[in-house]
């Protein structure tokens, strides 16, 4: 996604990093960088409006839930897939495993 206006930081950059702004995860510098540009591009403005409201129903409805370790790895396993650029397959490979074991 990309507005087609130039700005210093690309709007592929702070789309790909979008969740590290939203938990904090990135030094005071690039967060900075990111706030200047969500000043100058209203689609990746509402793309991160978009998200922290998710992220905050999320917590309301699901905060006090302990999340299953397995679960934890699965979800972390596939954004390291997707981060990577590998395929994601759509199916629970691990769950096919188990049952044909």
């Amino acid at each position: 996604m990309s507005c087609g206006e130039p700005h210093e930081t690309d709007c592929s950059e702070v789309l790909d990093h979008l969740y590290e702004f939203l938990d904090h995860e990135m030094p005071d510098s690039d967060c900075t960088k990111f706030e200047t540009h969500f000043g100058e591009c209203s689609p990746c403005l509402e793309k991160y409006g978009l998200e922290q409201a998710v992220k905050k129903l999320v917590k309301r409805c699901c905060g006090s839930d302990d999340v299953p370790t397995d679960l934890r790895s699965k979800v972390m396993g596939r954004i390291e897939l997707i981060r990577s650029g590998q395929a994601v397959p759509d199916h629970d490979i691990t769950a096919e495993n188990t049952a044909a074991g």
